[in-house]
């Protein structure tokens, strides 16, 4: 059997970490899972988020100069640069010719930070980053929430004002970035509202996480969720209900029986094939989907041993299978209501 963190390496190789020689500021947000409450979020439902070991780190550095620009390269967690861009300081106009997608989306990026502060990226000096992720950009985990939080930070601006006015979503994503262990999340009408809480299944060594091969647009699935409004209060009150207890239960058979039942009736409510009637349909544990369904992760329960169980997803040609401990970030202290000590909550 290979050792921790051995999975995880044969999948991401060996992240170079930062690639320039010095830096004058530093950043880091976790990736994310969204174990229930998917698409419902949106509406109130509370969720149970669990933020990865594996993130996004931004890192700053400045040199005098009398005509300011900034420089942005972006390397995937192999070292390889897969983006690079230039922007002037006042208006943050793209310097290079024919500009990308993403150019312009991190072009809007910055230009709301500039709104929430005005005096980001004001003085006369060049500015280089660099960001590197941990992950494989298909895998999902949320490349662009690390990206928006540790702009955020750097900005010093609110990063889930951030998110609303520029890509939208519910926000968990932005909660689990700055996160150590699994969260409870909820949008309402005054806001996100969030804390750590305290779920770490004593079953988790038979919980496992397997990449579908597909990268989910989540613009498209919150575009499909739109469509199909309104929702009765009940649908909203059920999927709470079930998040309750999937951090209350003690057992294997009993978070089996829970995530069952939402998958259940989530697929009934929005239509939707369960990934387990899709993929897996003579799999011997449960499936249940992750955030926006058809791709990404998925997270399956196992009664067999680790060797077997990733057998037979690798026979199914699925050959990202990882263990719930390795990918998981555990959490930090907690009281008895489930509530983390000493955390700030923004």
């Amino acid at each position: 059997m290979l050792t921790e963190n051995e999975i995880l390496s044969r999948h991401i190789g060996n992240n170079p970490g930062l690639l320039s020689t010095g830096r004058d500021q530093y950043f880091f947000g976790h990736g994310k899972l969204l174990l229930s409450g998917e698409y419902f979020v949106l509406d109130g439902a509370d969720a149970l988020a669990l933020p990865t070991k594996l993130g996004q780190s931004l890192s700053v550095r400045y040199s005098s100069s009398f005509e300011p620009k900034l420089n942005w390269k972006s390397y995937d967690c192999h070292g390889k640069l897969w983006f690079e861009a230039n922007f002037e300081f006042w208006r943050f106009n793209i310097l290079d010719e024919n500009p990308s997608d993403d150019m312009v989306e991190l072009q809007k990026l910055l230009r709301q930070a500039r709104s929430q502060n005005s005096h980001f990226l004001r003085d006369d000096v060049d500015v280089y980053v660099e960001t590197v992720l941990d992950f494989p950009r298909d895998w999902g985990l949320g490349s662009s929430s690390t990206l928006i939080y540790n702009l955020a930070q750097w900005a010093y601006v609110s990063p889930f004002e951030l998110l609303f006015k520029t890509q939208g979503g519910s926000g968990y994503d932005i909660a689990c970035a700055q996160s150590e262990g699994p969260i409870l999340y909820k949008k309402n009408s005054t806001g996100p509202q969030w804390s750590q809480t305290l779920f770490n299944p004593s079953f988790k060594e038979q919980l496992f996480f397997v990449h579908l091969g597909k990268k989910q647009n989540s613009r498209k699935a919150i575009e499909y969720y739109n469509k199909m409004r309104p929702y009765a209060p009940e649908v909203i009150s059920t999927l709470s209900s079930i998040t309750t207890d999937l951090v209350k239960c003690e057992t294997l058979s009993e978070f089996e029986f829970l995530i069952r039942a939402h998958e259940l009736f989530v697929s009934k409510t929005l239509d939707l094939v369960p990934a387990k009637t899709e993929y897996f349909s003579d799999y011997w544990g449960e499936v249940k989907s992750l955030g926006a369904w058809g791709g990404d992760f998925v997270l399956v329960t196992s009664h067999k041993d680790q060797s077997e169980t990733m057998k037979y997803f690798e026979d199914k040609g699925f050959n990202v299978v990882i263990p719930y401990r390795e990918l998981i970030m555990s959490g930090s202290q907690v009281d008895n209501s489930g509530v983390e000590l000493g955390k700030t909550l923004h």
